[in-house]
């Protein structure tokens, strides 16, 4: 009988199902019945319900497996629990599987996933067996380092030691590629599976990831198009995030049409599009997709429809948004503040400030300041500001950063309270970690408001220091100039920049051309 209940929760699709003819069980359940249910766990995303079961079963003296411990060592990684990774460790010593190569390839990847990399080098080290998934997980232990050179050198010595690699390791070494910006190895990774007739479509959408992070969208098309498996949301995801950020805009649209039905990542990142070229037609198009989808209940994109309209301009159609999700995060009331605030509706802005403190169970954080404290300075709400710059610290605990920090001189500097930015210069100028070029450009313009020539002068200096290529500080500088009625200087600004080539940096409009 229990032979039978255990092949039955093999099958079984339903964890609740599974888990309670498990504790039917007589005697807790065979070991192959147990392996199974941590498996089905894991695999279901509940770490939880895996780790509460093996705990279970330990102190009910169970015996274990290294296919017990496979599952719940990824327990603990999903967990990023490393006392209890260390604790199975240990057990995994004291019942004398730690040699078996499946279970310290788990243990390696449990250090890894955890955040100690060097402990899982060091299990790498110790290994004398070592498989395809073992090289695997410590090339992936070495690229959430940022140690990309090293997963590529350690990708060579795999292939030293006759390992044959996987679609998996492919996909590893073309990350580790678009790190290191080097697009020639990872067009001789491309041309090496065209080779040997590899043909996957996670591997292609690896590819088209590499091609986009390269700045190669060209490719990355090349690639979608080329495709000769049927294509999944994943790539079209990769490849329209791909043209978002490479600014080809009607590729990603373009994209987005050839989609049975769009999901809401790739919803997502078109209104991104939308809202950097400023395209409010399209955004309208895009919302009304998301409603005809059933996509209009779900927050993540709400934000993003509410941010498009407030980026093109349209803050009617932005509150409307905001007024009917639901579930209202930070970042939406984040993007409403925001919207308010650049639109020069400061009070507003602060009313709705003020309702969040007062009215939700959402907390503002360092970005909610960030653009409170832009709305006060929009509008020339000083002493709102003031407040509003304590507020952050005193309630909530939130240590200003350089942004903050830069947009306070602002406000303050915009209201010709020299004296004030300076002192406060004085409280953050032995952190030179809050001392930024946003900060000191902050200054600057602080110094041309109030007619300051020294200390302007001395705040350019510090500011060319940090950025002498950034366009826009020649145009500060210029600006700064001009108001102290040094007209020779700003003319030789204009000479400069032409001859460094350096193009002012172009603003922007709510029409779409």
């Amino acid at each position: 009988m229990i032979s039978l209940k255990s092949s039955f929760l093999l099958l079984h699709k339903r964890i609740g199902q599974a888990r309670y003819m498990f504790d039917e069980i007589p005697h807790g359940g065979d070991l192959l019945s147990l392996n199974s249910l941590l498996s089905l766990h894991v695999r279901r995303n509940d770490p939880h319900s895996a780790w509460d079961l093996f705990h279970k079963r330990h102190h009910e003296h169970s015996n274990f497996d290294s296919y017990t411990f496979t599952p719940i060592l990824k327990a603990c990684a999903a967990l990023s629990d490393i006392k209890r990774g260390q604790q199975v460790h240990g057990l995994v010593i004291k019942t004398g599987i730690d040699s078996e190569t499946i279970t310290k390839t788990a243990i390696l990847d449990m250090y890894s996933k955890c955040g100690y990399f060097y402990d899982s080098l060091l299990v790498f080290e110790e290994m004398k067996l070592k498989d395809i998934v073992t090289w695997n997980a410590m090339i992936s232990s070495f690229l959430r380092q940022g140690l990309a050179k090293e997963a590529l050198g350690y990708f060579l010595e795999m292939q030293r030691e006759g390992i044959e690699f996987n679609g998996f390791t492919l996909c590893s070494v073309l990350k580790a590629c678009a790190f290191l910006s080097s697009s020639m190895q990872g067009k001789q990774i491309h041309a090496l599976v065209i080779v040997i007739g590899y043909n996957s479509i996670v591997f292609e959408t690896a590819l088209v990831d590499f091609y986009s992070d390269s700045g190669l969208i060209g490719e990355a098309v090349k690639v979608f198009w080329n495709l000769n498996c049927s294509k999944d949301d994943a790539i079209y995801n990769s490849l329209i995030s791909g043209c978002v950020k490479n600014r080809k805009y009607k590729e990603a649209f373009s994209i987005l049409s050839e989609m049975k039905k769009p999901n809401v990542i790739a919803l997502t990142s078109v209104l991104v599009a939308c809202s950097e070229n400023s395209n409010l037609l399209k955004g309208k198009q895009i919302h009304c997709m998301a409603i005809l989808f059933g996509f209009d209940s779900d927050t993540q994109l709400s934000n993003a429809i509410l941010d498009m309209y407030a980026k093109c301009g349209d803050i009617l159609n932005a509150r409307s948004v905001f007024d009917r999700i639901a579930h209202r995060n930070v970042v939406s009331w984040t993007s409403i503040i925001d919207a308010y605030g650049t639109q020069g509706l400061g009070d507003e802005a602060l009313e709705l400030f003020e309702k969040m403190e007062e009215n939700c169970s959402v907390s503002p954080n360092d970005v909610t300041f960030l653009s409170v404290l832009s709305a006060c300075g929009h509008s020339g709400l000083v002493e709102k500001g003031r407040k509003c710059f304590v507020l952050m610290k005193e309630k909530y605990g939130i240590d200003p950063g350089p942004e903050h920090y830069a947009c306070y001189i602002d406000l303050l500097g915009r209201a010709s309270l020299i004296e004030e930015v300076w002192s406060l210069y004085d409280g953050i100028s032995k952190n030179s970690s809050k001392l930024t070029g946003a900060v000191w450009a902050a200054l600057l313009n602080a110094c041309r408001v109030s007619l300051d020539v020294v200390r302007g002068e001395f705040a350019a200096k510090r500011l060319f220091e940090l950025e002498p290529e950034k366009p826009g500080n020649y145009v500060l500088l210029s600006n700064f100039y001009a108001a102290i009625g040094r007209e020779d200087r700003k003319e030789e600004l204009r000479i400069l920049m032409r001859q460094k080539g350096l193009i002012k940096e172009a603003g922007s409009s709510w029409i779409t051309v």
